[in-house]
């Protein structure tokens, strides 16, 4: 067996015993390659699953967590999904192999062109970046079937919840910034919201209006 082909059998072991099941899940983390959206000192752990850091002082997040966050999404193939933080790119293309269109928001414009970068480079061409205010969601493109924040908030923010579509589900880190927040799923119902939490996580804060570079 190669190195590579090592790597990735380990890699899909970690996310099982971390509680990722779902087949169609493993199987999108097993076609989207980490590696591609990891960069300069750390490209030789990308195959760990730890946090690594970015450019503009983000974070790509680790697999497990990717992995879980997408089970919990429930993204079914003709879904319309929004991520708010698109960092590295990684969850959004993980979640372009399940969904029929992904619009992924970022604040920090270098981010957004590396990510795009990659995407065209994959050939992904259901997932789009843009460069917003990911506190506002995308209103033009609402209602959306799923959502996902990968920046935590105090609370779910307002513009999101409304931007989901009944029946939808959103999924996001809430809590202080600097304390251990929780992972959270909201399902619209025709009465409201329904809230369940899912587990412990830690994320970078969700932070209004856009970046300088």
């Amino acid at each position: 067996m190669t190195d590579a082909a090592e790597r990735k059998m380990q890699f899909l072991f970690a996310l099982r015993s971390k509680g990722v099941t779902d087949s169609r899940v493993l199987n999108a983390m097993e076609s989207i390659d980490r590696g591609d959206f990891v960069r300069g000192l750390f490209t030789s752990r990308a195959y760990e699953d730890m946090p690594l850091p970015i450019a503009c002082g983000q974070t790509i997040s680790q697999p497990s967590v990717v992995g879980l966050m997408t089970q919990a999404l429930n993204v079914q193939p003709r879904d319309k999904v929004l991520e708010v933080g698109t960092g590295s790119g990684y969850q959004a293309a993980i979640l372009s192999q399940l969904a029929r269109r992904v619009y992924t928001v970022e604040r920090h414009r270098r981010l957004v062109r590396e990510a795009q970068a990659v995407f065209d480079r994959l050939d992904l061409t259901n997932v789009t970046a843009i460069l917003a205010d990911g506190s506002h969601g995308l209103p033009d493109q609402a209602p959306f079937d799923r959502i996902i924040v990968t920046a935590a908030a105090e609370d779910p923010p307002g513009p999101l919840l409304a931007q989901l579509r009944e029946g939808g589900i959103m999924v996001l880190p809430v809590g202080q910034s600097d304390t251990v927040q929780g992972l959270i799923r909201v399902t619209r119902t025709p009465s409201g919201f329904d809230y369940h939490e899912l587990r412990p996580v830690r994320f970078v804060p969700l932070v209004e209006g856009l970046g300088q570079d």
